[in-house]
């Protein structure tokens, strides 16, 4: 747990730890290949698999941030899985403005985690995990209400372990080795079921087929690596499991209708 940095703006990163920062004072903060989001007061959760940007629009912002991986979150609760929870979810919205009331709520835990962090007390890490959860939940609580969760039926197991497996292989950290599955056929073996039952699912709890879904990633994967690195578009066709440049310039241009390099190019300018 830190204060906010001054300096330079952050460059677009990505990193091994979940992060939770409250920024007092007019910030914009870029996400995946989102737009930004500016506000006054400003939630915004970093996951290992979102890459981001952070930049200040006043001379002083003020604020903290909390950095944690899930091997000190989750040692006292077992069986707890991060990426169960709304706000870890692939595609939850990670940016919020909060109000006064919510952000001076925000601002308690951050200080009784920065008051703890100076003590003596031999339980101060079971203690900062309480107040994580705490926090944790109190962002939770700023999500739209979800609807009312049916038991799992074992079609939306095999869906939820299929995501998974799938945002599992993201984000690339290099061009090297390629991503290991890559194919309906790769994930179904996987899970120890039929191709062709994976796909049915798929489509009965998500209204799209494997390849699809698995396409719809690597698309999203290619703009985040065309925009955010300097790995050439040999590089990004390589890590991304393709045969050839030729066949993930087709790809890309199928999904994006422009080429990588159009892509980069527009994408480096500002446009």
């Amino acid at each position: 747990m830190a204060d906010i940095p001054q300096g330079p703006p952050m460059e677009f990163s990505r990193r091994d730890y979940h992060k939770i920062t409250l920024c007092r004072g007019r910030s914009q903060v870029e996400y995946a290949d989102q737009a930004a989001h500016i506000g006054t007061n400003t939630l915004f959760l970093v996951t290992p698999r979102v890459p981001y940007r952070w930049l200040p629009l006043t001379e002083a912002p003020a604020g903290y941030c909390c950095l944690f991986d899930d091997a000190f979150l989750l040692p006292a609760r077992p069986g707890v899985v991060l990426s169960e929870l709304p706000i870890f979810q692939p595609g939850a919205y990670p940016v919020w403005e909060v109000a006064e009331a919510e952000c001076a709520a925000v601002e308690a835990i951050f200080q009784k985690m920065a008051h703890e962090l100076q003590s003596g007390y031999a339980y101060k890490q079971d203690l900062l995990r309480t107040y994580l959860w705490e926090l944790i939940h109190l962002v939770q609580k700023l999500q739209p209400a979800p609807v009312q969760l049916a038991t799992h039926s074992a079609a939306e197991r095999v869906a939820a372990q299929f995501t998974e497996l799938l945002e599992r292989q993201f984000p690339r950290p290099s061009p090297q080795p390629p991503l290991r599955l890559r194919t309906a056929t790769d994930y179904a073996d996987q899970l120890a079921v039929h191709v062709n039952h994976l796909n049915r699912v798929l489509k009965e709890t998500t209204g799209h087929t494997t390849t699809a879904l698995i396409s719809r990633r690597l698309a999203q994967e290619a703009r985040l690596l065309l925009k955010q690195t300097t790995w050439s578009i040999s590089e990004i066709a390589d890590s991304l499991g393709f045969a050839d440049v030729a066949h993930f310039c087709t790809f890309f241009k199928r999904h994006a209708a422009q080429t990588p390099g159009d892509f980069r190019r527009l994408a480096g300018s500002g446009s």
